[in-house]
């Protein structure tokens, strides 16, 4: 008997369609995994309210960030794996099954959930990396969001269980992590495919959570890194936002608010 279910979990919040090109994941989790029950979580059948970080994102309907808390403590109480609805399966996950719990590194440094994880029922080290956020907010005391994303929270635990950022296959206390060519062959910045026979799953990055405004930010951020590398590429793409964070902070008006004080201030 496998150690972990053949149950596939996945999270949709929300309510909006799911866009074809996740629906084309979720077909392929059927066509390698056909005697794996598959469970879509969603409002219907899941507390959002039950952690204050997941409850301020779901408010603010930022999806990307709801799912960090929910799918820990789904694998938690249910047992199985959980994958993001853009990871297409390539090859049948049976022998994942006989780990105690397995994750994979997203770039060599970064052990990331979302490529796909799994665990048997209960096991204590997704109880722990779960109860993290309960003691993290979303929003923080200034209004601004905490959006530091979900594989720093998971890589700073592993990394006092003694992980080693060098993108080998280890084992940690019961966790095996496994390669980038295992779950996260494509290339976050520039889409190269690095397909090995160890490929179980590719994460495509559809970004399917993000509002019209930010995909168009986020495509904008990978053309540009793709035509002049990951440093320059970034620093463009955070030169060409600046517009946008004014507006969207109001710095231009508190700007003129200031100069109008000064101004006030000379005239008497």
């Amino acid at each position: 008997m496998t150690k972990i279910p053949k149950i596939i979990h996945y999270c949709w919040f929300g309510g909006a369609p799911i866009p074809e090109k996740d629906k084309a994941c979720i077909e392929s989790w059927r066509k390698f995994c056909p005697d794996y029950e598959i469970i879509e979580w969603n409002e219907s059948n899941y507390d959002i309210a039950k952690n204050r970080y997941m409850k301020e994102a779901y408010d603010v309907k930022k999806w990307g960030f709801v799912p960090d808390y929910a799918r820990l403590d789904i694998v938690y109480t249910h047992g199985g794996i959980y994958l993001d609805t853009d990871v297409e399966i390539i090859r049948n996950m049976d022998p994942l099954l006989e780990d105690e719990a397995f994750m994979g590194f997203e770039d060599g440094k970064f052990v990331a959930l979302g490529l796909g994880f799994g665990a048997a029922k209960g096991n204590q080290h997704i109880k722990t990396m779960r109860d993290v956020y309960e003691g993290v907010s979303f929003i923080n005391p200034d209004g601004s969001f905490n959006t530091l994303p979900s594989p720093h929270y998971t890589t700073e635990y592993l990394l006092e269980k003694g992980l080693k950022q060098n993108d080998a296959f280890q084992q940690i206390e019961g966790i095996s992590i496994y390669p980038k060519a295992y779950f996260c062959p494509r290339d976050y910045y520039t889409g190269a495919m690095n397909l090995t026979e160890n490929s179980y799953t590719i994460h495509h990055y559809n970004a399917s959570w993000l509002s019209d405004k930010e995909k168009q930010n986020y495509e904008r951020k990978l053309h540009l890194i793709e035509r002049y590398g990951k440093t320059i590429g970034t620093g463009l793409h955070y030169v060409l936002s600046v517009p946008d964070i004014l507006k969207r902070n109001d710095i231009g008006g508190l700007i003129g608010k200031v100069l109008k004080k000064i101004g006030g201030i000379f005239r008497k």
